[in-house]
């Protein structure tokens, strides 16, 4: 099963200046493919890329490749949705995060690549951690 990827690693990855590019790069690479991506996650992405028309090009060569795959459809879990961004409120969660939350939980056993260190905080189900793909962690 493929990852979930967040955001930040997907701007990494297109963005030769960020400072995590080299880190963001290999894991693309090693991992299998397709990596699943929610619509949130990409509207984030395009924003972060909107200086780099280029950046923002090979966001889409992307999602028309074999790399990322939009396995999420928002509409179909709009109460769940709801309830993880009231309950993590104080976090606060944004929209993508609650949608991979409830990615990782119906994709069991996809870990989520990420810098955001929230996701060690979120858990599905409300009590099972996340697997996470963070440059911090071995």
């Amino acid at each position: 099963m493929g990852a979930i990827v967040d955001t930040g690693p997907i701007v990494a990855l297109l963005d030769r200046s960020d400072r995590h590019h080299d880190w963001a790069k290999d894991r693309f690479v090693e991992l299998r493919k397709p990596l699943f991506v929610c619509e949130a996650v990409l509207a984030e992405a395009m924003f972060l890329l909107r200086n780099q028309p280029v950046g923002q090009d090979a966001l889409f060569e992307l999602t028309q490749g074999d790399v990322l795959d939009i396995a999420f459809q928002i509409r179909e879990h709009i109460a769940l949705i709801r309830n993880l961004l009231r309950k993590y409120r104080d976090v606060p969660m944004s929209l993508a995060d609650a949608c991979i939350v409830r990615m990782a939980e119906i994709n069991e056993g996809s870990p989520v690549l990420t810098f955001d260190s929230d996701f060690l905080i979120y858990r599905k189900q409300g009590r099972t951690p996340l697997a996470v793909i963070h440059p911090t962690i071995a």
